[in-house]
């Protein structure tokens, strides 16, 4: 496969990227400016080094056409997008990013004709509204969406556009709804704390998750694959597809993390605050139509994550700003996670 992918180095986009580029595709990440800081970490420096970079705005379509045609891409893979604080401070930016550079994509991929044969793109859990909205049990793809933030709206905006695309122009796409990804490199983002607090006990240091309530946890190289699947499989159609992982409350998430390592109990507390996502989600329409997908557990995948936070700290590697200084919101396109 020759890969585009928007917003490539963002932290689930740095994974996908390891997953094609071992799996022997070629890959092409679009985005702002080259930084391959997410990549580093997980990647062999040769690795990385395969990875192409196409300077371009994602609301900018002859910058897309241009990418798809000099590349002869084959499979698009769309990640780039705003995250909840920056929407929710600019609304008009959030939507020119999410929503118009989400269309340009699209159109960028109907005017390549039959070159590019599948594109995939990040939706989110956000478009689901509160757990209270909902009745107890599996929520399906399909139940009705109250996002409670400017980028949930943006998302279902995105996953109806879809669906015209499809109707009007018969170009099938995938949408999958990432809830909390955890794993290396996962720094920004409203759901990012549970992965800084893996970072903390690697460091020796104090960290307080700010909220509290269910969610549902999944490791980043899971998700990862989920996506490059969806590029693999045949399929014709316009859905979104929610992702599942470990459903359980930050209690059991502290549980698990002190069960992998025992010193993280006087280092990691956290809040109560329930986040207003419905957080239990039915993926038994994604594991039908696309296939089975790979579920790390839980304490398997904290394990994963801070063996090579660890590695990583030993080798002088681990890029702690993210707990040295108070989050920003994110000003540049990355890879989209709640």
């Amino acid at each position: 496969m020759r890969v585009l992918i928007t917003g490539g180095y963002g932290f689930i986009g740095a994974w996908i990227i390891k997953n094609l580029v071992a799996h022997g595709d070629h890959v092409w990440v679009y985005d702002l400016k080259e930084d391959p800081r997410r990549l580093k970490p997980i990647m062999p420096e040769e690795d990385v080094c395969k990875v192409a970079f196409v300077a371009g705005d994602v609301t900018n379509l002859a910058g897309l056409q241009d990418a798809l045609a000099k590349h002869a891409i084959t499979h698009v893979i769309h990640l780039a997008g705003l995250q909840v604080p920056t929407c929710r401070a600019n609304p008009i930016l959030g939507a020119t990013v999410n929503v118009v550079g989400t269309l340009c994509v699209f159109e960028a991929v109907r005017l390549a004709g039959e070159q590019v044969k599948r594109l995939v793109y990040a939706s989110t859990a956000a478009v689901f509204g509160p757990p209270e909205k909902y009745p107890v049990g599996p929520l399906a793809d399909d139940v009705k969406l109250f996002p409670a933030t400017h980028y949930g709206h943006f998302k279902v905006c995105n996953e109806g556009n879809a669906a015209v695309y499809f109707q009007d122009f018969a170009l099938s796409s995938i949408g999958l709804r990432p809830w909390t990804v955890y794993g290396v490199g996962r720094d920004l983002g409203m759901t990012s704390e549970p992965t800084k607090s893996i970072k903390s006990v690697a460091l020796g240091r104090k960290y307080h998750i700010s909220y509290g309530g269910f969610q549902d946890f999944q490791y980043v190289d899971d998700v990862a694959k989920a996506f490059v699947r969806c590029l693999e499989v045949p399929y014709q159609g316009a859905k979104s597809y929610n992702l599942r992982g470990a459903v359980v409350d930050i209690q059991t998430f502290h549980k698990a993390l002190c069960a992998v390592e025992p010193a993280a109990r006087p280092l990691v507390t956290h809040g109560d605050r329930q986040l207003a996502i419905a957080y239990d989600l039915d993926d038994a329409a994604l594991l039908k139509d696309i296939g089975p997908l790979p579920k790390t557990r839980l304490e398997d995948g904290i394990r994963q994550t801070l063996e090579l936070f660890r590695k990583l700290a030993k080798e002088g590697r681990l890029d702690t700003s993210d707990l040295d200084a108070p989050a920003a919101p994110p000003a540049v396109i990355k890879g989209d996670e709640p």
